[in-house]
């Protein structure tokens, strides 16, 4: 559940629009419950009042930012396609420098991912020097069952969400290696959580090996990876990735929290 404001940290103290403050908070709890729920559910996990989420629902279905479906569930509209595919592009641009010292000093490729709704779509991608390198096409929406950035953003999340999230998308057998057992899921969540950074072995691709770690106190769900051929990423490579990553998911998230970007 989202965190109430305390008075001292209420946007009327702050400068800020409170109806502006809630609208975008309310628009985030949907992101947060795959893009659709109903008033209740919204009530509970924004920690708004329900007549204020029902005025401010009523007030974004007007302008086209969501929709009712038939259910009587509340569904982000295709309206806001148009602001994300602008977001996603200023983030690529502000994320490429890191990918960039990623390669430089890894050699491999260095992608940038984030959840949107259930799954993974990668936003950024700088290829490695090798003659012979993983491509992954920017814009590839993936499960995350199979993939390690999708391990490194469901790792914080609940259980109970998580398993709600693979009920949702299933977990397809995409090679031998994919995980297609929930509480064996888990247990690698577990190992996320413990060693604060996610691998997957030949689980999306055979002969793929990826390290991720997730960027911390962003916006959106995003992290950063490293993927190549499995004979060249050996536990020493990643030894050396994982502290790499890492910085460069703190830089990101400071320059994106400062504003100076």
């Amino acid at each position: 559940m989202r965190k109430t404001q305390s008075p001292e940290e209420s946007p009327a103290r702050s400068g800020g629009v409170q109806s502006i403050v809630r609208t975008f908070e309310l628009l985030e709890a949907l992101a947060d419950q795959g893009g659709a729920a109903s008033l209740s559910r919204l009530a509970e996990t924004s920690g708004l009042p329900l007549p204020t989420i029902h005025r401010l629902v009523r007030t974004l279905v007007s302008l086209g930012y969501v929709r009712q479906e038939a259910s009587r569930e509340y569904v982000l509209a295709p309206r806001l396609i148009r602001l994300g595919e602008s977001a996603g592009r200023m983030l690529s641009t502000w994320a490429m420098p890191h990918l960039a010292r990623l390669v430089d000093s890894l050699g491999e490729t260095a992608n940038l991912a984030m959840l949107d709704g259930d799954q993974i779509v990668y936003v950024a991608q700088r290829p490695g020097w090798h003659s012979m390198r993983m491509f992954t096409e920017v814009g590839r929406r993936v499960s995350p069952h199979c993939t390690a950035v999708g391990k490194a953003l469901l790792a914080d999340l609940s259980e109970a969400d998580v398993r709600a999230l693979l009920r949702r998308t299933g977990m397809a057998e995409h090679t031998e290696h994919t995980i297609t057992d929930p509480q064996t899921f888990q247990d690698q969540l577990t190992w996320v959580r413990e060693h604060g950074y996610a691998t997957d072995d030949g689980e999306q691709e055979i002969g793929v090996r990826c390290v991720a770690v997730k960027i911390p106190n962003a916006p959106s769900r995003i992290a950063f990876s490293i993927s190549g051929p499995a004979p060249r990423m050996t536990q020493d490579l990643i030894d050396r990735a994982v502290p790499l990553l890492l910085n460069a998911a703190e830089s990101l998230s400071a320059e994106l929290s400062s504003g100076r970007l």
